[in-house]
């Protein structure tokens, strides 16, 4: 075993023996990203009043904003999916730490994720998906309405896509806590997480006053980010499956964003 494969094995051991810890370090700098993300950008290319016509410069940075999270969550995918295998970097990581994360976790906290962990399941997001859709459509936005089924729908279609190509087998896990069947690779709740309530940001920032702009924004990168950790806190999921579903979800959302954006555009004119 070569000496960096040993140095990324005595790490995931060091990080499963503080998951706790190192998951609220990961939820305040996901929270800190996701606050200078909409200070830099996001501000700058959100919708706007309803009925306003999108200026062409807004769509410009819209779509190199897009352009920019979908090359560099692709990138990271292919990264992490190249190193799953047998033997591999990223699957010795995986082992390492979810072995230390079961010996250290107490029940206590697994029963904690495995509740925070419906919030992602199917269930839920169908349910969140017919409710949105019928408010959208009795306040005559039956268009929009439609685009949001579709675009949770799609990334539902494409995350069964990647585990069909990928076939990773779950870790071990206790069904009593949480019951989770199918491939591993990539989470399902953790890109379902970021395109739902991503989405669902979007969308009330798109009907709400500014001044509820970035608390909406914080809300959704803590949700999905804890949604998406819980998995891996109830054992169904390794590291690797849930930060892959964030870059799978993180690029879907940018695909829907840019394509309700220039749907608007189109539309006004």
């Amino acid at each position: 075993m070569s000496t960096e494969v040993l140095l990324g094995v005595a790490l995931a051991q060091w990080l499963g023996a503080h998951a706790f810890g190192v998951f609220a370090l990961g939820l305040c700098l996901v929270l800190v990203a996701a606050g200078g993300a909409w200070h830099l950008v996001g501000r700058r290319i959100h919708p706007g009043p309803a009925g306003a016509q999108p200026s062409p410069w807004r769509l410009a940075l819209l779509f190199f904003a897009g352009f920019v999270v979908i090359v560099g969550a692709s990138a990271g995918f292919a990264e992490i999916a190249e190193e799953i295998g047998p033997g591999g970097r990223v699957a010795r990581f995986d082992e390492a730490f979810a072995a230390a994360l079961a010996a250290e976790l107490a029940p206590a906290t697994s029963r904690v994720f495995a509740a925070v962990t419906r919030l992602g399941d199917t269930r839920t997001l169908v349910g969140l998906g017919a409710l949105v859709a019928t408010v959208l459509v009795l306040l005559g936005r039956p268009r929009l309405a439609f685009g949001w089924v579709l675009a949770l729908a799609g990334n539902g279609l494409l995350n069964e896509t990647l585990k069909a190509v990928f076939e990773r087998v779950r870790p071990v896990h206790e069904a009593d806590l949480v019951a989770a069947r199918g491939w591993s690779f990539p989470s399902g709740h953790a890109s379902g997480a970021v395109v739902a309530y991503g989405l669902l940001a979007y969308l009330l920032i798109w009907a709400l006053p500014a001044r509820w702009h970035l608390p909406i924004v914080l809300a959704a990168a803590a949700l999905a980010f804890t949604i998406g950790s819980s998995r891996v806190f109830v054992h169904v999921h390794y590291a690797s499956d849930v930060l892959a579903g964030f870059l799978s979800g993180s690029a879907w959302l940018a695909v829907c964003i840019v394509a309700f954006e220039l749907a608007r555009h189109y539309r006004s004119r």
